[in-house]
């Protein structure tokens, strides 16, 4: 996998890149699949805020149910991880970034206005993420379904946004855009890789 020069020189300028078609329409859909299977089996459970003594449910913030995805677990998630491990490389590779571990998240938005917040993903710290890849697996998406990714680049002072349409990639740096996830009004599904930096 190579980053294209475009994708390189907005990463470095704006903070993010958008990719369509990453997987291909008939694995995107395989993906698709058994991420629905496991919100089915009911595996999901309500995203907290916050880490630690700090931890806590609030659905005024976030309302999406999720589950770390780990290699192994399924054929269809793990080729999706694979991508991201590509992704990765690739990234560190052509925009220097020096990327090392990653998790990886499945998200599911309810409907019903659930939402995110604005935030960052980076928190303080010592070993903090340094990059964001987000991958959608909604097929059939609509306008009036909602659930748009609003990004927030400093450069630009304008936000934008981002229909979460099956097979579709927004990656940015952790530590430096703000983002949220606007109200969804149907089923939202994503899977969420967060890169650290190499070192412990």
């Amino acid at each position: 996998m190579e980053l294209t020069d475009a994708e390189v020189e907005a990463l470095g300028s704006h903070g993010y890149f958008v990719r369509d078609a990453f997987l291909g329409e008939p694995r995107a859909l395989a993906v698709r699949g058994a991420a629905l299977a496991r919100v089915s089996a009911g595996a999901l459970r309500p995203a907290g805020i916050r880490r630690g003594a700090d931890h806590s449910l609030d659905t005024s913030v976030r309302g999406d149910h999720i589950e770390w995805v780990l290699p192994g677990a399924d054929a269809e998630l793990e080729a999706l991880w694979i991508h991201f491990r590509a992704l990765g490389e690739a990234v560190s590779s052509s925009a220097y970034l020096g990327l090392g571990r990653f998790d990886v998240q499945l998200a599911c938005y309810p409907g019903g206005g659930a939402h995110y917040a604005r935030h960052r993903d980076a928190f303080p710290g010592q070993s903090n993420r340094r990059l964001t890849a987000i991958w959608y697996a909604n097929a059939g998406w609509k306008p009036k379904d909602g659930g748009l990714l609003r990004l927030h680049p400093e450069d630009t002072g304008a936000p934008l946004d981002v229909a979460p349409v099956l097979d579709r990639l927004v990656v940015f740096l952790s530590e430096r855009l703000e983002h949220e996830v606007l109200p969804s009004h149907a089923q939202r599904l994503a899977l969420t890789a967060w890169f650290y930096g190499r070192g412990p």
